[in-house]
């Protein structure tokens, strides 16, 4: 990598005086360069999601992820710990576990028979001592472990990045909103059923900016569900609330319903579990937690979540609630693999876990309605900004998108109880602007390493 030129400083400072203007140049969603720096400078740099503890609950229960190109091994150790590991073997380095989860003691090299134990250690070499003599020392060819491996609240994280922050600072403000999600309730979380995984021809920063910071677009790319009758016939429907931009690119939006409507507190959560947020949430997060209706935000850079109230309480369309994470992982400046969790609260009566399961089937599953619309327009982008003129870098030339909205005409709300800067309404590109002012931060940043990608 040591030859190959540098991005241009210059074309980045001008991408960022862009961003701080509003406006976004349209090559950077399927840039071939950017996203080999991407690749390096952020995702390899980051806190990725792996998955949630709930997936592994005994020793030697274990599921297969990745960070971008790199194959991960995550697993439930003998001791209970938690490790991950470089899903590669040592010897020739072909993928070692190819199965999406399950339970083993052991994990056997498919190529060449090496067996590999819960801490990685190298237990079995076929014909050790008769091919390699009994001077080789197996210590040295242990499974390789991820530099970093933390929770929060049930989320396992990983890093390639020895020198990370620590995952509570990298998470920030964010965590205070992922307690009401995820810590509300007694025993927190779990993960139903196994996640879904679908590709899209997309790029990645579409998709996170997208539940980030854009619930404008629910008024026209999900009309289908105004039509259904699913959606509010009100086109402001999901503007009613507060948009929140944290620290280190995170966003959240909490969107309430509009004043005067007799909306059921707490997401429509059943009666008997209020009391467990009396106990687990503070007045502050019981306050907003209270009249949200749907929180849907971004952890930068690829993991976003959505937990919506679903059903008009009627016994054909019962009240539900969720949480689904999501992790758009690259696959290339124009393709990506989504892979989503469903989860619900573990105390949730079993009745409403099951019609909450069917309702993100309906809504966010690989073939739900709001996932077939954003599926459509996410592509559409990307095939509009892979030709001649928007890959145009030229930076005399106007080739930008717009990310005005409220940019010197909204201002915070001084009176709100979380952390975070927070504007009273949803529509609005604060958040997207953020997360694409630490974007490129994170491209501009130590430009004197071998992360480099071609001048243009």
């Amino acid at each position: 990598m040591a030859d190959v030129p540098r991005l241009r400083r210059d074309v980045l400072l001008e991408v960022k005086a862009k961003i701080q203007q509003g406006v976004l140049p349209q090559w950077v969603f399927a840039d071939p360069d950017v996203y080999r720096a991407e690749v390096h400078q952020i995702f390899a740099k980051t806190w990725n999601f792996l998955g949630h503890e709930s997936e592994i609950p005994r020793p030697g229960d274990y599921v297969t992820r990745w960070i971008v190109h790199d194959p991960v091994l995550l697993l439930r150790d003998e001791q209970g710990e938690i490790q991950a590991y470089l899903n590669s073997c040592t010897h020739r380095g072909t993928k070692l576990c190819t199965a999406d989860f399950g339970q083993r003691k052991t994990f056997t090299c498919p190529y060449h028979g090496w067996t590999f134990n819960l801490n990685g250690d190298l237990v079995g070499v076929i014909a050790g001592n008769k091919v390699y003599g009994q001077e080789m020392d197996r210590s040295q060819w242990s499974l390789r472990k991820l530099p970093r491996v933390a929770s929060y609240q049930g989320m396992i994280f990983g890093s390639l990045n020895p020198d990370a922050p620590s995952l509570m600072s990298f998470l920030g403000d964010l965590k205070w909103y992922l307690d009401i999600m995820l810590g509300r309730s007694d025993g927190g979380m779990e993960v139903r059923g196994v996640p879904q995984r679908w590709i899209i021809h997309t790029n990645w920063k579409v998709s996170s900016d997208n539940f980030g910071g854009d619930p404008y677009h629910t008024a026209m790319t999900h009309r289908s569900t105004v039509e259904l009758g699913i959606s509010p016939k009100d086109p402001m429907y999901a503007s009613y609330g507060h948009q929140v931009v944290l620290n280190h690119g995170h966003g959240i939006n909490l969107i309430t319903a509009k004043a005067g409507l007799n909306v059921p507190p707490y997401q429509g959560l059943p009666r008997e579990m209020w009391p467990m947020f009396e106990r687990n949430l503070t007045p502050a997060q019981r306050q907003v937690f209270e009249k949200t209706m749907i929180m849907v935000g971004t952890c930068f850079p690829n993991l976003s979540f959505v937990s919506p109230m679903h059903g008009t309480g009627g016994p054909d369309e019962p009240l539900t609630s969720f949480v689904n994470f999501r992790v758009w992982r690259p696959i290339g400046p124009a393709k990506i693999e989504i892979t989503s969790w469903f989860m619900v609260d573990k105390q949730a009566p079993e009745a409403f876990k099951e019609a909450s399961y069917l309702s993100y089937i309906g809504s966010f599953g690989p073939a739900g309605t709001l996932e077939q619309d954003d599926a459509e327009i996410w592509t559409r982008v990307v095939e509009a900004s892979q030709g001649t003129m928007a890959q145009d870098k030229d930076v005399h030339y106007n080739n930008v998108l717009n990310y005005l909205m409220g940019l010197g005409r909204v201002e915070p709300d001084p009176t709100w109880p979380g952390p975070g800067i927070a504007y009273p309404t949803c529509y609005l590109d604060a958040i997207s602007r953020a997360f694409y002012e630490h974007w490129i931060d994170a491209l501009l940043a130590e430009q004197d390493t071998d992360v480099l990608v071609p001048n243009r």
